[in-house]
């Protein structure tokens, strides 16, 4: 075993020196990794003080240079064609920057991570990305992302009779926890803006429980309370569905303020007895019918939320991002069987909520041209403080804006007026989202944080179907759930 880590080791070392080797000239390979990286092309700012990062923005900000920046993403055609229009107003005050972003990775963001992580190799990546923070840290083994306080901060010229940063109020218009998310790196730093968002939140049958005079569970002991209940009404239902178990297992820390992992030191932490503790309590739910999850019930159990065969869900805890797919389809009469009621998931503590925040944000590549790179900055800058945009892309993807300001736009605004449990369920979905704006919490990102979670959501799997010798089979599920994350370093 130590042998096979050794040389698992061994191979990682050599996959990143290779990373290293085909970074731009941005990057210096014989640097320690704790050393910030100056751009050897370009010139000293005469601007106050900022932090300091990798890249240093030129004296004079923009110059007007005609550049070309590719941006990597997997947006479907009609968000592209959104993406489009916003695009030739923002060619409008930079006419010599050209936007290629036809060029999509099209799949999942991990397609887009798998290129992006091959073209870093040979100094071929794009200048924008979509990416998760777990992406992020993977690019930061090769010194690839550009560290954005600097950008951000900087009070040159934008090109256009501004400052190339942001101004304190757009700062202060992002929803907090969507924009801090950016530094979640371990260093303090910004590697990544806030783009779309997503979280997760509890869809009921707001018609079963209003026949029933059923109360939404704001904590998870009323959460124990209502399931008895409802297998009461119903004994052949499954009253609650959960689709991530590793967002339960991570939130569930939040909420007790237990250790999960950290970005710096020993990262695997979530092996104490706060945590135990609840995967055991979830396991007498399971065994007692209350609860199912997407691994154990095979699919997402949005399909036994919005079912009439048994089994059936009377809740399901899923994205805020999927609503649509947790309403069930119109009947022979064109009405909908039952409607559908959204509310945030139960909590430990109410008056200290947690919930966590899901979603694409955009990263920006070092290249060896600084044009290029503050080209990228200005366009991801315009793209993520655009209330309209914002708002017009959110009612296009069902994500929710990450600007508190996009629902006062008139558009936005009159569609979460009008939000409801039937055709309007993506927008009542946003409106809860959006009023719990100050709950987001962001886990730590480093190289294996993703494997944290793989390793936490097996754990869940394994626990929740035990039926005996439950203590110490726990214990040994957590035990070995840390090793595997310590083996795939």
């Amino acid at each position: 075993m130590k042998m096979k880590k050794l040389a698992a080791m061994l191979l990682a070392g050599m996959m990143v020196i290779g990373l290293l080797a085909g970074c731009g000239s941005n990057t210096d390979p014989t640097s320690a990794p704790t050393k910030p990286v100056e751009s050897q092309q370009t010139p000293e700012s005469t601007a106050a003080p900022v932090k300091e990062t990798n890249f240093k923005v030129p004296t004079g900000g923009y110059d007007g240079s005609a550049v070309t920046i590719r941006f990597y993403h997997n947006m479907s055609q009609d968000k592209q064609d959104l993406l489009k229009e916003y695009i030739a107003e923002f060619n409008k005050t930079y006419p010599n920057i050209t936007v290629d972003f036809t060029s999509t990775v099209m799949g999942s963001y991990d397609d887009i991570r798998d290129q992006i992580k091959t073209e870093i190799n040979v100094g071929s990546q794009p200048n924008i990305a979509y990416c998760y923070p777990d992406h992020v840290a993977l690019y930061n083994m090769a010194k690839a992302t550009v560290q954005l306080d600097g950008l951000i901060e900087s009070t040159e010229s934008d090109g256009a009779g501004g400052q190339l940063g942001l101004t304190d109020a757009q700062i202060a218009d992002f929803i907090g926890g969507y924009y801090e998310a950016g530094a979640s790196f371990g260093d303090g730093l910004m590697y990544t803006m806030p783009f779309s968002k997503s979280t997760e939140v509890l869809y009921y049958n707001k018609t079963f429980f209003d026949a029933n005079g059923l109360s939404v569970p704001k904590t998870w002991d009323e959460m124990k309370a209502l399931c008895e209940k409802i297998k009461q009404i119903d004994p052949n239902c499954i009253p609650l569905g959960y689709d991530s178990e590793s967002n339960w297992f991570i939130t569930m820390c939040e909420q007790y303020k237990s250790p999960y992992t950290s970005a710096t030191g020993d990262h695997y932490l979530f092996n104490n007895e706060t945590n135990r503790a609840f995967v055991k309590e979830f396991n007498d739910w399971y065994n007692k019918g209350y609860l199912t999850t997407q691994g154990l019930y095979g699919a997402y159990t949005s399909g036994l939320f919005t079912t009439d065969k048994d089994p059936h869900s009377y809740m399901s805890i899923g994205s805020s991002a999927g609503a649509t797919y947790q309403r069930p389809a119109k009947g022979d009469d064109g009405k909908y069987p039952f409607e559908v009621g959204i509310a945030m998931i139960p909590q430990v503590d109410p008056a200290a909520p947690k919930v966590i925040s899901q979603g694409p944000d955009v990263c920006i590549f070092l290249k060896d041209n600084p044009q290029e790179v503050i080209a990228s900055w200005l366009l991801v800058k315009y793209l993520t403080t655009n209330s309209d945009f914002q708002a017009e892309f959110a009612a296009s993807s069902g994500y929710v804006p990450v600007l508190k300001s996009a629902k006062e736009n008139a558009f936005y605004a009159e569609k979460l007026a009008n939000a409801d449990g039937y055709d309007n369920i993506a927008f009542l979905s946003a409106k809860i989202c959006l009023e719990q704006a100050d709950a987001y919490y962001v886990s730590p990102a480093f190289n294996g944080s993703s494997t944290a979670r793989d390793q936490v959501a097996a754990l869940m799997k394994k626990c929740l179907v035990l039926t005996s010798d439950i203590d110490n089979q726990i214990e040994a599920a957590f035990e070995e759930a840390v090793e595997e994350c310590e083996y795939s370093e």
